[in-house]
């Protein structure tokens, strides 16, 4: 099969970059001609004044990447097309490029941007559903993008022409949601169910199973206050007695979680700042547990997978797609988010029981070799493709369609 993947890199780093790296080798290994196109926002760094305005239009409209896709679908006649992220220097326009020339797509619902303008449906460090459950306007009223209420309105703007457009509808063959809770929370707010099929993210190659002795907590992640850190940070004071906690990773709130660290006299806390994927994983290798405190729907948090395959068994908040992805008891603990006492609790009760969290951690293990391997992964891949195939356009609207009146819901 001939397949074209299509991704924007946003100028930080993150899980969908990890993803679209590795679903492409993936993809090769087992034999297939894969073709990418790839743009980047840091094209914005570069950019005039002048030109920075072109860009922010082409958000709602990229005339050169519809352009390019065009060329690729002609000249080199992909089988399918996979898209991660067109946000925001590809934009959705590519999805009728697509369609025109008889293309299916597949898009990877890795966020929810199709839904909040921020992607996170996250506000002040907690939940916040007021554009799907109320409209688009109430994020342009807080600004919640950039801290800008005009960068905010440019989304939204994006968000309300594609939706009056049916561009998510119509032009789209078939969805990947990673997790059960996002297809309902995506079905809910407008998209056909019978697109959206579920594939959780992998991990590859298998880092194996952790030999060494765990001698410490640890969280892996971006530092920005979605992801919690500061809520840990308060949980780890309340501890009747210290817990070594290593911190990898790095973000916009580092400076001050160092500085609450200093406060707080936690001594205990180490930050190791970005690492590698390699010395990401040997560190988690030797960890107890890991923590994953966020305060928001997190799309798929990869490091959870991760501590899966190295028999570490995973702290998460009971808030969104974690209640599915970690069992109770079984594969991690679940604790409230955002309540420092309940996640102080856990986190002792964890330390204080090193051979229960060990036979967590095989079972996390298994969870891993059963569902979040390359091959179980590749193997639901190419269902989802052959399904695209077969039915690349076939959506049938109906008179005062449901899924229009829910999509038009939240449009300003």
């Amino acid at each position: 099969m001939k397949i074209l993947i299509v991704h924007n890199f946003y100028q930080q780093p993150g899980g969908e970059d990890v993803v679209f790296a590795q679903e492409r080798a993936l993809l090769e290994r087992k034999g297939h001609t894969v073709l990418t196109y790839t743009r980047s926002n840091h094209e914005l760094n570069d950019a005039t004044a002048a030109n920075q305005l072109k860009l922010v239009k082409n958000m709602l409209w990229a005339d050169d990447s519809r352009r390019d896709i065009q060329k690729l679908l002609r000249e080199e006649r992909p089988d399918i097309v996979h898209t991660h992220n067109t946000f925001f220097t590809i934009s959705a326009s590519i999805f009728g490029a697509c369609k025109d020339a008889g293309v299916p797509v597949v898009q990877t619902l890795h966020n929810f941007r199709i839904l909040c303008p921020v992607s996170t449906l996250c506000r002040n460090g907690a939940v916040c559903r007021e554009c799907i459950d109320e409209s688009l306007l109430r994020g342009v009223r807080y600004g919640c993008y950039h801290q800008s209420k005009s960068k905010t309105a440019a989304v939204a703007l994006m968000l309300a022409a594609h939706r009056a457009r049916g561009t998510w509808v119509k032009e789209v063959s078939a969805y990947i949601a990673l997790t059960n809770f996002a297809k309902r929370l995506f079905v809910e707010n407008g998209l056909p169910e019978e697109k959206i099929y579920v594939k959780p993210n992998f991990v590859e190659p298998d880092p194996k199973r952790s030999t060494v002795p765990a001698q410490y907590a640890i969280f892996v992640g971006r530092l920005s206050p979605e992801k919690g850190v500061s809520t840990m940070l308060k949980a780890w004071k309340l501890l009747p007695t210290p817990i070594p906690l290593k911190i990898v990773g790095d973000g916009p709130e580092r400076a001050a979680l160092e500085a609450e660290v200093r406060r707080l006299g936690l001594q205990q806390v180490d930050f190791l700042g970005r690492l590698d994927r390699a010395e990401a994983l040997q560190y988690l290798n030797g960890a107890r547990f890991a923590l994953v405190p966020s305060l928001w729907y997190e799309g798929f948090a990869v490091v959870l997978v991760e501590s899966f395959a190295c028999s570490v068994p995973v702290l998460g908040s009971r808030l969104g797609a974690m209640q599915e992805l970690i069992r109770d008891g079984v594969t991690g603990l679940h604790f409230n988010p955002g309540d420092t006492h309940d996640l102080a609790q856990r986190a002792q009760w964890a330390w204080d029981h090193p051979q229960e969290m060990a036979d967590m951690g095989a079972n996390a293990r298994q969870e891993y070799l059963t569902k979040y391997t390359a091959d179980k992964n590749y193997d639901i891949l190419m269902g989802i493709y052959q399904k695209a195939l077969i039915h690349p356009y076939s959506y049938r609207e109906p008179a005062r369609s449901p899924t229009e009146e829910a999509l038009n819901r939240s449009m300003p």
